[in-house]
């Protein structure tokens, strides 16, 4: 297919061939938990673990220890941790001041006869304008890809769960190149230092080595020299992204671009890039069939319900309704075709972080990429991007989504998402102010 694109990168693409037995789905938090341990335990090569945040509490205990029992029992086994490093050093939102995880891992160092290095990766001088929200973690040859951080509510350890994908990709190039990225890309840079170890250094006197770390990253790609061109069969292609432009960015626009038949999306924050919706627009134009799959505003992590005290974070999934609101009026012709479906899921108070793309029949995007202007300019940011042009994955593809979709309903019309007058007093007395000084379109740009 002819791009549409003056400097298409998807056909430039290098991919490592894939076998379909080599790709596994898991169907929930709980059983991506179970996986996590199993393959931590079983490990004899490597564990590189990278996520936004190892949370200090049962879950993220659990991970903990089960590293440092890896590491115990084979010394020789290459264990690496790598968190964002303004994260790691702050307390939960809202939650008044306290240390921040990098205590935590200091005690376990001092604590445990094994050592597992954390390294915090610095993306910006500040939280506000971009973290690490790279994912993967490599174990051995294997590749588990989500969207999760580790905590109690993203693995399942108690009765609430947050809704993510979880997929296994056995694959040893794969697992090099990812590999290669964290050692070579991130822990070799001068910014990039151990939070398990004292006396760390001031984030300001990082700022020139952050500077040139950040300068790098939009530079860097995975190593896929061990890969091919070819698209004849199943293949995987890693893709890296950070700041505006940037390639993978691009690739998902390009792969909207593609869809022909039929676009499947999933993000918990609906606030659109205007790149993807110009192309989604441009997709519905041609008579693609097109799916979007959101948290309703409860199932939002950041979500406060109105019985308990206003924080000013309480009001983003409002924000992201309004979002919705908006989108979903500009589109009611679409909705009532059918052509455009917006789906809201909810279970319960339990939580949804989904994101992704399915292409048609052939493209699936594994990704932490939220589809928003932060993660599209401000947040390091990575994707597996599976192409299966003989269906190959088509049984295991469609139980996923089927399993996704069994916990939405569809917006029927954009009426049926509530306005700021129906909001709770506090939210809506601060959306009202945001909106009087002007700063909602800045907020949309950062969220």
């Amino acid at each position: 297919m002819p791009s549409l694109f003056k400097r298409s990168l998807l056909p430039k693409l290098r991919s490592f061939p894939l076998t379909a037995d080599a790709v596994t789905i898991l169907s929930g938090a709980a059983e991506f938990r179970r996986c996590l341990l199993e393959k931590i335990a079983s490990a004899t090569q490597r564990i590189y673990i990278v996520a936004l945040y190892l949370q200090q509490d049962e879950a993220g205990q659990e991970i903990l220890d089960a590293l440092h029992a890896a590491k115990l029992a084979r010394p020789q086994l290459d264990v690496v941790v790598v968190v964002d490093w303004l994260r790691a050093q702050r307390g939960l939102i809202g939650a008044g001041k306290q240390p921040g995880n990098s205590a935590w891992y200091q005690e376990a160092t001092r604590t445990h006869e094994s050592e597992v290095p954390v390294y915090g990766v610095p993306v910006q001088t500040r939280e506000l304008f971009g973290v690490l929200h790279l994912k993967g973690f490599v174990i051995d040859d294997c590749v588990i890809y989500s969207g999760a951080s580790l905590n109690n509510v993203y693995l399942h350890k108690f009765d609430k769960y947050r809704y993510d994908r979880y997929h296994l990709l056995q694959n040893h190039a794969l697992a090099d190149s990812m590999q290669h990225l964290i050692q070579h890309g991130l822990i070799a840079s001068k910014a990039v230092h151990r939070l398990d170890l004292p006396n760390l250094p001031t984030t300001r006197s990082l700022r020139n080595d952050i500077g040139d770390l950040r300068s790098r990253l939009k530079h860097a790609t995975y190593d896929t020299t061990a890969g091919t061109t070819e698209k004849t069969g199943l293949s995987v292609s890693p893709l890296l992204g950070v700041g505006k432009n940037n390639p993978l960015s691009r690739v998902i626009c390009e792969l909207i671009a593609s869809a022909q038949h039929q676009l499947t999306i999933c993000t918990p924050y609906f606030n659109l890039p205007l790149a993807v919706t110009r192309e989604i627009n441009r997709a519905l134009g041609r008579g693609v069939k097109i799916d979007i799959i959101v948290g309703d505003k409860t199932a939002n992590d950041f979500y406060i319900p109105p019985s308990e005290p206003f924080k000013v974070i309480a009001a983003l999934p409002y924000l992201y309704e309004i979002s919705l609101r908006r989108f979903a009026k500009r589109h009611q012709d679409s909705i009532d075709s059918g052509k455009l479906n917006l789906h809201s899921w909810k279970d319960g108070d339990n939580t949804y972080h989904l994101k992704g793309m399915w292409i048609d029949k052939r493209y699936t995007l594994l990704t932490g990429n939220n589809l928003n202007p932060r993660a599209f300019r401000l947040d390091l940011e990575n994707a597996l991007l599976i192409d299966d042009p003989k269906g190959e994955l088509l049984e295991p593809r469609s139980k996923e989504l089927g399993e996704i979709f069994q916990n939405t309903s569809r917006i029927e019309r954009y009426q049926d998402l509530e306005t700021l007058l129906e909001y709770p007093a506090a939210v809506a007395k601060f959306l009202k102010r945001v909106s009087r000084v002007r700063i909602e379109r800045l907020l949309y740009r950062m969220l």
